[in-house]
């Protein structure tokens, strides 16, 4: 199980560093935006520079996943990128949906991991 968490722990670190790296020097091409609904999400993501925030936080996440420091930092990060990116996929552009779903899986892999330090999340009352 070590292994397969290290191997999952950097594949989700380099995808999320080359695309947040992307995010900033568009060196993956775009190519023309998909038709309907899925294309006027992507348009208001890109001219409201909300996606360079996005792009940020894939940047930050997936570089504290390869330096493996921080780790459940890099997770929480991460963690509301997939949910979206999931929800974007299943709902508008079913194209990218088993990609999305395999990063997911290996971001589970890495957070069941590193579970112990997610504990105190899940305490049912404080005092």
């Amino acid at each position: 199980m070590k292994i397969v968490a290290l191997i999952a722990r950097i594949l989700v670190g380099l995808v999320f560093l080359v695309f947040g790296l992307n995010g900033f020097l568009h060196f993956i091409p775009m190519g023309t935006l998909p038709s309907g609904l899925a294309g006027q999400f992507l348009t208001v993501l890109i001219q409201s520079h909300y996606v360079i925030f996005v792009s940020a936080l894939q940047l930050v996440g997936g570089a504290l996943l390869l330096v493996n420091r921080y780790v459940p930092l890099g997770l929480t990060l991460l963690g509301p990128v997939i949910v979206n990116i999931l929800l974007y996929h299943a709902t508008m552009d079913r194209a990218g949906l088993p990609l999305a779903i395999v990063v997911a899986i290996l971001w589970c892999v890495v957070a069941y991991r590193e579970r112990q330090y997610f504990s105190s999340l899940f305490v049912q009352k404080t005092s």
